[in-house]
C-alpha cells in the first residue's frame, strides 16, 4: 500500500559520501517510521537506520553511527540517507522500508520495500 523508490547508489572512493533517496507514495499516512537496511553479497539483510516519520527519532546501527544520517523532508514524502566517510565494508545495495505501529524496527521484517539501490565503495 506504499510504494517507495529508492536512488542515488553509485560508485565512490573510500572516505568519500553519497546521499541515498527513497520516495513514498500511496498510503504514506500509515507509515510510523521509515528504515534504511543493507545487504552485501553473500550476507543477510541488516538494519543501518531509522527515522519516526511523525517525531523524527533516529536510530542507528553501531556500524555507521557519526558516519550516516538519516533524514526526512518536511512534506514527509522522502527518506534521506547521508553517507559519509564511506568504507569498503559499506558496499551493499541499500533498501528502505517502512514500519507501522508494532512492526520491528532493526530486523528486516514487515512493512512495504523499494527495490533497493547499489553502492559499491572501491578502496
Amino acid at each position: 500500500q506504499v510504494q517507495l523508490v529508492e536512488s542515488g547508489g553509485g560508485l565512490v572512493q573510500a572516505g568519500g559520501s553519497l546521499r541515498l533517496s527513497c520516495a513514498a507514495s500511496g498510503r504514506t499516512l500509515s507509515i510510523y517510521a521509515m528504515r534504511w537496511f543493507r545487504q552485501a553479497p553473500g550476507k543477510e539483510r541488516e538494519f543501518v537506520a531509522s527515522i519516526s516519520w511523525s517525531g523524527g527519532t533516529t536510530t542507528y546501527a553501531d556500524s555507521v553511527k557519526g558516519r550516516f544520517t538519516i533524514a526526512r523532508n518536511n512534506a514527509k514524502t522522502t527518506v534521506y540517507l547521508q553517507m559519509n566517510s564511506l568504507k569498503p565494508e559499506d558496499t551493499a545495495v541499500y533498501y528502505c522500508a517502512t514500519a507501522r505501529v508494532g512492526d520491528p524496527l532493526v530486523t528486516p521484517l514487515g512493512g512495504s520495500w523499494g527495490q533497493g539501490t547499489q553502492v559499491t565503495v572501491s578502496s
